[in-house]
């Protein structure tokens, strides 16, 4: 699958995802204004129609509507992976907790190990943030269980910081993330 045609694709179903059901004309329009040609996206749209992942309702020659294919199933399932895993890292919260006070870590070890923490549970936060754009996923009951685990790990994060024997522990944690959001070569 050439890159443009795959682009093409996520399109399509970012625009299912956004609305649901929506018509063949206006489904083609939008996604032609992002990336595409006409030919390029009418193909790609009867792929994904071939290969089960959307559904072709044709109202009349003029009226034909696309939408995904047990949205809510698919929904479900995604949200389920993140739930499963914001449980993984607030399970390896409490695990570095029982460790550390078993192995007594170095001020460095407990320094990275809270770092590497917090930037997961960030990137998991900053994932359920973009999702909550998406009213598919905000309607779904995982969504706001996933919300309050995420709070969950913020409040053990804390909880791990404060009881750090070190008086400057929050400070290196912040000095240190703030070094590492600077120092990034991403930036435009």
């Amino acid at each position: 699958m050439s890159k443009n045609l795959g682009i093409i694709r996520i399109e399509i179903i970012r625009i299912l995802n956004e609305n649901g059901k929506i018509r063949g004309t206006e489904l083609a329009k939008r996604v032609i204004e992002k990336v595409g040609n006409e030919k390029m996206v009418y193909r790609e749209i009867s792929a994904l129609v071939e290969a089960g992942e959307i559904e072709k309702k044709m109202h009349s020659r003029s009226h034909i509507e696309y939408e995904l294919i047990n949205l809510s199933e698919s929904v479900n399932k995604q949200l389920k992976n993140i739930h499963n895993e914001i449980n993984i890292i607030f399970n390896e919260i409490d695990n570095f907790n029982v460790a550390n006070k078993e192995e007594k870590f170095s001020f460095h070890e407990r320094l990275r190990s809270v770092i590497h923490i917090i930037h997961i549970v960030q990137s998991t936060d900053g994932v359920m943030k973009l999702l909550s754009y998406y009213p598919a996923f905000k309607k779904d009951k995982m969504f706001s269980q996933i919300n309050r685990k995420i709070s969950d790990c913020w409040q053990a994060i804390m909880n791990t910081i404060v009881h750090q024997p070190e008086n400057n522990f929050l400070n290196e944690i912040l000095a240190n993330l703030r070094t590492l959001q600077f120092d990034s070569k991403n930036v435009n």
